[in-house]
């Protein structure tokens, strides 16, 4: 079957190819796909795309005019894709529910203890001859009541680490998980891990629910002075609202892996670049604001996972066999 591969990079690449062994035909497009590169997709079967992929109505009715079958997303969010418009053209859409829960729960961790510990400025300090510890104050993870908002596979795995850090964790998930109860896990509502928590931690998909789900109310109903990571989908904050909350002093710290307007910058180098973003830019002068280009998932045992699973759904779409990822409306 002919792919079309959007949004490639160096990695995509050698991972997909290492464990194709010549059985899909695919062909690698720098190129986001979206409205103005449709036309990439002429002479294929299916396309693969990632996170900041458009996959709405408009692309995917040009899509299957293209003779498109199926999208296959290498990642496991989909809120980027239009899944009643693709039905709709029948279009089959499969993605890779989980590729490794571990890496991107170690990743939220990552930042919580840079932040708190300020290894960051550390490094830089001792880089440059300077091996003061003047103003690296952090505070022990051991006690504090870390919140969790969404336990599917990734929360669990962040769950279970804070509990090895002696850390109280309550959460909140519409499915409530009986492993974490009898580890000690305690479900309470939204309004109460915002009143309690000394840190939260952001594992919930983006849906129009969530959307915004910190804003300024939620703020504003935080202990002062407590974190906040985000390692899932970057519109679960409203960032102008976080960044008057940093003002204010209301949010004392904010971990970022994901942004709200991620896709005109992430993925790219823009060193050399004007970035048009103001957004972004004011949260990078915060001293107390810590932001990656959504690595959480950038581990060899990730990216070995999403190629072996993207590869068997496009390859049991082609022999008929039963889709196991596949999203439905």
């Amino acid at each position: 079957m002919k792919v079309a591969v959007f949004s490639t990079k160096a990695y995509d690449r050698e991972y997909l190819d290492k464990l194709n062994n010549n059985i899909q035909q695919l062909t690698y497009f720098k190129a986001a796909l979206n409205a103005g590169t449709t036309n990439l997709s002429i002479g294929f079967d299916a396309v693969c795309v990632f996170v900041n992929d458009t996959v709405d109505k408009a692309v995917i009715e040009k899509l299957a005019a293209n003779g498109i079958k199926i999208i296959a997303l290498r990642c496991a969010g989909f809120n980027n894709v239009d899944i009643a418009a693709a039905a709709a053209n029948n279009i089959k859409v499969v993605r890779v529910p989980a590729y490794s829960p571990q890496a991107v729960a170690e990743h939220a961790v990552a930042l919580i203890l840079t932040l708190n510990r300020k290894t960051h400025k550390a490094y830089n300090r001792v880089r440059e001859g300077n091996f003061s510890i003047e103003k690296l104050t952090g505070f022990n993870l051991y006690n504090k009541t870390v919140g969790v908002i969404g336990t599917g596979k990734i929360g669990i795995a962040f769950c279970n680490i804070m509990l090895g850090f002696g850390c109280k964790v309550i959460a909140s998930d519409l499915f409530e998980s009986a492993y974490l109860k009898e580890k000690g896990v305690l479900y309470k509502s939204i309004d109460e891990i915002l009143n309690q928590s000394d840190i939260i931690s952001l594992h919930c998909p983006l849906t129009p629910e969530t959307k915004y789900l910190f804003n300024s109310i939620a703020f504003n109903k935080m202990n002062d002075g407590a974190m906040l990571i985000n390692t899932s989908r970057g519109a679960l904050i409203k960032t102008a609202d976080a960044i008057e909350a940093l003002k204010t002093g209301k949010l004392g710290y904010l971990g970022i892996d994901v942004y709200e307007q991620e896709e005109n910058i992430f993925f790219k180098d823009l060193s050399e670049s004007i970035i048009h973003d103001d957004l972004i830019e004011r949260l990078i002068s915060f001293h107390n604001v810590l932001i990656t280009p959504h690595q959480g998932f950038f581990t060899n045992e990730a990216l070995d996972q999403i190629a072996t699973t993207t590869l068997k759904n496009l390859t049991d779409f082609e022999k008929g066999l039963p889709l196991d990822n596949e999203i439905k409306v």
